[in-house]
C-alpha cells in the first residue's frame, strides 16, 4: 500500500499533463501537492504540525526561483522597451550574409549566452524574431531555437537548475559534502552536454538549410560550437553558476569574429543580399550594457577573494522576534531573512535578499539601463506590469512544485522519495542509468522547466543511486542533462515560440521533429557515463 500511495500523486500528475487536453502546470502541480499533503497526513500518519511546517517551507522556498525568474524577465523586457534590444537586433542583422553563420551566431551562441543569464524560455523568445527578420521561415526557426535551447540549460539563469534544482537533496547532506557533490554534478553535466553538442547544432543546421549547405560550412559549425563548449567545460570545474553565461559570451564574440572574416564558411551566397551595417562602438557597448553589466556584477559578488559575498550573505546578528506558533522571524544586517522553528518543528528557511540574483544584478541593471536610455516613468511601469503578468502563472506552478517536492522528501526512511526510489531500484537494478536522463526529460516536458524537473525528480534519482550503490553525482548529472534536453520537447517552450512567431498550428510538428534528437541526446549522455564515468 505504501508504494501505491507514494506513486499515486506522481502518476496522476503525469496523466493530467499528458492527456489530450492537458491540465496546465500551474493547476496540476498545486493539485498534486494538495493530494500529497493528504497522503502524508492520512496514510502515513505524519504529525500535522510537521506536515504543515513542510508546506510553509515549500511555499517560502519557492521565492528563490520566482524572484530569479521575475528579475531575469524584467531585465530582458527592459532591453526591449528601452531600445537596447532593437539596436542589438539591427547590428546582428548586418554581421554576415552567410545563412549558416547567422543561425549559429544568433540561434546557437547568442541563445547560449542568454540562457546563461536568464533561462526560462527567454533565449528562443529573443532569437526567434531576429532570425525571422533575417528571412528564415518561421517554422524552421521555431524548431531550431527550441533544439538549441538544451546544451546550456543545466547552467541557465546563473546555474539555477543545478544549485537550486538540487537544493532539497543537498540539504540532507553534511555541509562539507554539498559543494563537492554539486561541483561533481556540474562537471559531469557539462561534459555530457558538450559531447551531445557535436550533434545538436549540426542537426539544427541540416534541418534548416539541408545537408549540402551544412557540409559546405561544416568547419564553421564546429568552430562556433567549440567556441561555446570548450570554455563551458573548463568553467564547470570552477563554478556551477557561470559556465553557460561566460562561455556563451566567449562563443558569441568568437562566432561573430570568425564569421566577419569568413573563417570556415563557404564563399557561396545562399541567402538574400543585405547591406552590412557597421555598428557604432559606443552605441553597441551601451546596447549590450544589460548583458555585460549583469555579468560584471555577478562576478564581483561571487568571487570569494573580494569578500562581497560575505557582506551579502551574513546570517548572524540583526533583529529577531516571534510570530507566535508560526515560528521565529529574523533579519540580519545583510538583509538575510529567516524563519525558524516553524510550527514548533526544526524546519528553517533563509532568503538572502541581496545575494539571490534578482535585486542584484537583474533589477539593479534594469534600472540603470532605463536611466541610460532616459526611459519615461510610464515605460518603466509598463515593463514592470508586463513582467508581473509573465511571472504569475510560473509562480503558481513553482509554489505547487516546491510544496510537492518538500512533501515527497518528508518522513525520513518512510518518505515518498525513498519508497519510490527503493521500488524503482528493485525493479530496474543497475540498468537505471539507461532511464535516468529520460525521467529528467519527462519532468521538463510536463513542467516546462529543467529547474522544476530537478526539484521534482532529483530526490528520487538520488534515492535510487544510493539504494543501488551507484555514483550519486553521476545519476544527478544524468537527471540534470535529462531536464535540459527535455526543453527540446517542452510543451510550454514550443507553445511560447509558436505564439511569438505566429505559427500556433504547428506545435505537434515541432514536437515530432525534436523528439528524435532528444532521444539521441539521452543516448549520448548514457554512453558517456558508461565509457567515461
Amino acid at each position: 500500500m505504501d508504494i501505491i500511495f507514494a506513486t499515486f500523486p506522481i502518476v496522476l500528475l503525469i496523466y493530467w499533463m499528458a492527456k489530450p487536453s492537458p491540465l496546465p502546470s500551474h493547476k496540476a502541480l498545486p493539485l498534486v501537492a494538495l493530494i500529497m499533503y493528504l497522503v502524508r497526513l492520512i496514510h502515513f500518519s505524519d504529525l500535522p504540525n510537521q506536515v504543515n511546517a513542510t508546506v510553509v517551507l515549500g511555499l517560502l522556498s519557492a521565492l528563490v526561483p520566482i524572484s530569479i525568474i521575475a528579475g531575469a524577465i524584467f531585465l530582458f523586457k527592459t532591453m526591449e522597451s528601452s531600445g537596447a534590444m532593437p539596436r542589438i537586433r539591427s547590428w546582428l542583422n548586418g554581421v554576415t550574409e552567410n545563412r549558416v553563420a547567422q543561425l549559429m551566431i544568433i540561434g546557437w551562441a547568442f541563445s547560449f549566452m542568454i540562457e546563461g543569464a536568464s533561462g526560462f524560455g527567454t533565449p528562443a523568445a529573443l532569437a526567434g524574431p531576429i532570425l525571422v527578420g533575417l528571412g528564415f521561415p518561421a517554422l524552421k526557426v521555431a524548431v531550431f531555437c527550441v533544439l538549441m535551447n538544451s546544451v546550456p540549460v543545466s547552467f541557465g539563469a546563473v546555474g539555477t537548475p543545478t544549485w537550486y534544482g538540487f537544493a532539497p537533496v543537498l540539504e540532507t547532506l553534511p555541509a562539507a559534502s554539498q559543494a563537492m557533490l554539486l561541483q561533481e554534478v556540474g562537471i559531469k553535466s557539462a561534459i555530457m552536454h558538450s559531447i551531445a553538442a557535436l550533434l545538436v547544432p549540426l542537426a539544427g543546421i541540416i534541418y534548416s538549410l539541408g545537408w549540402k549547405t551544412a557540409k559546405a560550412n561544416l568547419l564553421y559549425i564546429y568552430l562556433s560550437t567549440g567556441a561555446c563548449v570548450m570554455p563551458y567545460i573548463i568553467l564547470s570545474f570552477f563554478s556551477y553558476e557561470f559556465p553557460a553565461l561566460i562561455a556563451g559570451m566567449i562563443g558569441f564574440a568568437l562566432s561573430i569574429w570568425m564569421a566577419s572574416r569568413g573563417i570556415g564558411l563557404s564563399s557561396e551566397k545562399d541567402g538574400p543580399q543585405r547591406q552590412k551595417t557597421t555598428p557604432v562602438t559606443g552605441g553597441l557597448v551601451k546596447a549590450l550594457f544589460p548583458l555585460w553589466g549583469t555579468v560584471t556584477v555577478l562576478l564581483l559578488t561571487r568571487i570569494p577573494q573580494l569578500q562581497i559575498k560575505t557582506l551579502l550573505t551574513q546570517p548572524d546578528g540583526g533583529w529577531e522576534f516571534t510570530l507566535g506558533s508560526l515560528g521565529q522571524f529574523g533579519i540580519s544586517p545583510s538583509l538575510v531573512i529567516s524563519l525558524s522553528e516553524i510550527f514548533g518543528s526544526t524546519e528553517r528557511w533563509d532568503f538572502q535578499l541581496l545575494y539571490v540574483p534578482w535585486l542584484i544584478p537583474f533589477f539593479l541593471i534594469s534600472w540603470i539601463t532605463f536611466i541610460l536610455y532616459r526611459s519615461s516613468a510610464t515605460v518603466m511601469l509598463e515593463t514592470l506590469r508586463d513582467t508581473g503578468k509573465m511571472v504569475a502563472l510560473p509562480a503558481v506552478a513553482l509554489l505547487g512544485a516546491l510544496v510537492y517536492v518538500r512533501l515527497i522528501m518528508a518522513g525520513g526512511e518512510s518518505s515518498t522519495a525513498s519508497i519510490i526510489g527503493n521500488s524503482l531500484a528493485g525493479a530496474v537494478g543497475e540498468n537505471w542509468v539507461w532511464l535516468a536522463p529520460y525521467l529528467g526529460a519527462i519532468g521538463s516536458f510536463f513542467s516546462g522547466s529543467a529547474t522544476i524537473s530537478n526539484l521534482t525528480f532529483g530526490s528520487i534519482q538520488y534515492s535510487v543511486a544510493e539504494t543501488l550503490n551507484l555514483s550519486t553525482s553521476t545519476i544527478l548529472a544524468l537527471q540534470s542533462v535529462g531536464g535540459a534536453m527535455g526543453n527540446m520537447i517542452c510543451i510550454n517552450n514550443i507553445v511560447a515560440i509558436c505564439a511569438i512567431l505566429g505559427i500556433s498550428e504547428h506545435e505537434g510538428h515541432i514536437l515530432r521533429i525534436n523528439a528524435i534528437p532528444m532521444l539521441l541526446y539521452g543516448l549520448i549522455a548514457i554512453i558517456t557515463v558508461i565509457c567515461i564515468f
